[in-house]
């Protein structure tokens, strides 16, 4: 299966960051937009995993806590690599030391699995769209240096999952694998 770990996002915020991705889907062009329903802070991303490595995952990843749950706030948007060549359009996410410690944490045990470490420092966003042509967008950048201070929400975290991937002519379809407790180990299948 295509899996990958992430935070699930509470429904207000999707569907308040749903409400920003309509208004400005019209001021660009060439976007792939991210269904709501899909949106996620992924901390690591696995690829294409046997059944059998499920069961090491998962008990890998109860070994990540245990952590205090924290709260993150998500706001503004940008651009990766940037603004000039946007390859992706995000929402950001801000959050304590906590959240990049838990990503750590999460990347070392996979990184005893044969998992390749990112070679990137972690940085937390959510995905909102993907640019297949990295053109600039100048009306979405334009728009997203005005609405840098808004705010879609606060949300606490206390656990994170390993999701399966489903791709499809209409996009990924997600599904939770397993539910992981920040305060404990393996809350058991989903």
């Amino acid at each position: 299966m295509r899996a990958f770990i992430a935070i699930d996002l509470p429904d207000p915020i999707r569907a308040a960051l749903g409400k920003a991705q309509e208004s400005l889907r019209s001021l660009c062009s060439g976007a792939r937009w991210t269904r709501p329903e899909g949106i996620h802070l992924t901390l690591k991303f696995l690829g294409e995993i046997s059944d059998a490595r499920v069961a090491q995952i998962n008990e890998a990843l109860s070994k990540a806590g245990p952590f205090e749950p924290f709260s993150v706030e998500v706001s503004g948007f940008g651009f990766f690599p940037n603004a000039k060549r946007p390859r992706v359009f995000w929402a950001g996410v801000a959050a304590p030391p906590a959240l990049a410690e838990l990503a750590t944490r999460i990347e070392a045990q996979m990184e005893k699995f044969g998992f390749a470490r990112e070679e990137r420092d972690f940085s937390p966003h959510l995905t909102l769209a993907r640019f297949k042509d990295p053109r600039p967008q100048p009306e979405l950048s334009s728009a997203a240096a005005a609405a840098a201070a808004s705010s879609f929400g606060k949300f606490g975290v206390s656990d994170f999952f390993l999701f399966e991937s489903k791709l499809s002519p209409h996009g990924a379809v997600y599904r939770k694998v397993m539910r992981f407790s920040l305060a404990t180990t393996v809350s058991g299948g989903l």
